[in-house]
């Protein structure tokens, strides 16, 4: 995990500085030419499934990722995916087997220069996941004075039918790397606000959601590749001078 993190912050870095440079570079021009923005949809996949699917025998997924700009700085956004991860501890094995979406907005802080398309953006997200969970083993000590300790092997058991729902706080950044080809990458902060669970069983694992920690809180993150799609252009509306 330390490395993931390690690895995510040079990552930010990297980006913020080439979405700097990149706007560095881009000349000024006191034009009277106005300025036309495109508006379009961006569809792409999350990088880090993709290849988690190969080097991690415990999981596969795949996530699709799209966004519809709405104004200038408002971007619809949704995700949507599919997750196959078994997690393996010293006293409880299962697998976690699931669908789930995930719908909302983007607020885009930067500002760009000309025809440039950069985000640096916040965002929310409405989650919602549909699964089963199949206990491979579970492991009870059971420390009896007569017989002395043991342990009490428990397997197979799957429980249908599991759900759950979840706010999502977002930041991220996506940087045009060629002609409408962007990569980028979010960081999320989630908090369950309705789940179905099995009895006697918690949902350790959701979904789109991740790993379960104090019950209802979770953390993700992603890297994504996507394509735009331009749909029309706008023009940007100026604001008249005032004279004194």
């Amino acid at each position: 995990m330390k490395h993931i993190l390690k690895y995510t912050f040079s990552l930010v870095l990297m980006l913020i500085s080439f979405v700097t440079l990149a706007q560095e570079q881009t000349p000024k021009t006191d034009s009277i030419v106005p300025k036309k923005e495109r508006y379009g949809i961006r569809l792409g996949v999350d990088l880090y499934k993709l290849t988690r699917s190969i080097y991690d025998k415990d999981y596969q997924g795949v996530e699709f990722v799209g966004d519809y700009r709405l104004t200038r700085k408002h971007y619809l956004a949704a995700e949507i995916g599919n997750e196959n991860k078994t997690v393996d501890e010293d006293q409880l094995n299962f697998t976690t087997k699931g669908s789930y979406i995930k719908v909302g907005f983007d607020y885009n802080s930067y500002e760009n220069w000309l025809t440039m398309e950069n985000q640096i953006y916040v965002g929310l997200r409405y989650g919602f996941s549909t699964f089963n969970q199949t206990l491979n083993s579970y492991s009870i000590y059971n420390n009896n004075q007569y017989f002395g300790p043991s342990e009490l092997t428990v397997s197979g058991e799957k429980f249908d039918g599991l759900s759950a729902q979840w706010l999502e706080v977002v930041a991220g950044v996506k940087a045009e790397v060629f002609k409408n080809v962007f990569v980028g990458f979010s960081l999320r902060i989630n908090r369950l606000v309705n789940q179905k669970q099995p009895n006697n069983f918690e949902n350790l694992y959701i979904p789109g959601f991740n790993r379960t920690y104090n019950g209802d809180f979770g953390v993700g993150f992603n890297y994504t590749v996507s394509y735009f799609i331009p749909l029309y252009k706008s023009t940007v509306k100026t604001k008249k001078k005032k004279n004194n």
